[in-house]
């Protein structure tokens, strides 16, 4: 991945919609240049997916938990993940170093649905215990982006 590469995801994340001639404006290529590497980054894997950046507020689930989660003695891990992977609440579910097994981001509507949310883990048979942290306020947040400049 180059400096133009860079720029053009970070358009992209910006705007998925723009225009490749915009795109192709502000970076130096032709249109049809920058789709080739559109095409390129998204055939390798840099570009994950093309997709909608909604305010969770906006839709109803102002509150932003963390919740540190190590997982009990007799819980599966792959059914964890599979529960995870299929669960609603769960915007990111990263598995981690350190005395916790697992770090996971929810969006919800309330502080009640936090406790529903950890009611059911408990009930799956995944926790043995647990610790949430609640966000005040985003300083950043949203899509990855590459900086320029980097590897």
């Amino acid at each position: 991945m180059d400096d133009i590469d860079r720029k053009i995801t970070t358009l992209l994340a910006e705007d998925a919609r723009r225009a490749l001639a915009d795109i192709g404006s502000i970076v130096g290529l032709s249109a049809s240049a920058v789709n080739e590497r559109i095409r390129r980054l998204n055939a390798s894997g840099a570009i994950r997916k093309f997709t909608v950046d909604a305010d969770p507020a906006a839709v109803g689930l102002p509150v932003l938990a963390f919740v540190w989660i190590a997982l009990s003695q007799g819980a599966d891990e792959g059914t964890f993940r599979a529960y995870a992977k299929a669960h609603p609440t769960i915007a990111e579910c990263h598995h981690v170093t350190g005395p916790w097994s697992y770090l996971i981001k929810v969006h919800v509507a309330s502080l009640a649905e936090v406790e529903s949310f950890l009611a059911g883990m408990k009930g799956q048979g995944f926790l043995a215990r647990s610790e949430t942290v609640i966000a005040l306020s985003s300083v950043v947040s949203g899509p990855f982006t590459p900086a320029e400049g980097t590897a």
